[in-house]
């Protein structure tokens, strides 16, 4: 073992599964919160919380998958980033929140 760079045996794909329950409660917290908008934005507020909470679904169907992946890894000492996912997720959550930003800011002076 290297004193340098220590071996990290097993917790990677506990940290990133971890990581990837907290996005998805962020997203189902979200998507919850949008509900609140829909009296004075109606159908785009159902837009933002449908969004969401797919996104949230996603993620939570893709999660064991993605743990067996990073289980393998470590096994075999070769771990790849699931870069499709992470740039998914992006997209999904910056086009939300500009959305809702939208919806603020806008929608609210048209009405």
């Amino acid at each position: 073992m290297n004193r340098d760079h220590p071996v990290d045996t097993g917790l990677p794909p506990e940290r990133t599964s971890l990581a990837w329950g907290r996005t998805l409660l962020a997203l189902v917290i979200c998507g919850v919160l949008f509900v609140r908008w829909l009296p004075e934005h109606g159908w785009f507020a159902m837009i933002l919380t449908g969004t969401s909470l797919a996104a949230a679904l996603g993620i939570y169907l893709s999660q064991r998958l993605r743990y067996r992946r990073n289980l393998k890894g470590v096994r075999s000492g070769v771990l790849k980033a699931d870069v499709t996912a992470v740039l998914w997720t992006t997209v999904v959550v910056v086009a939300v929140g500009a959305a809702g930003i939208y919806a603020v800011l806008f929608q609210s002076l048209h009405e």
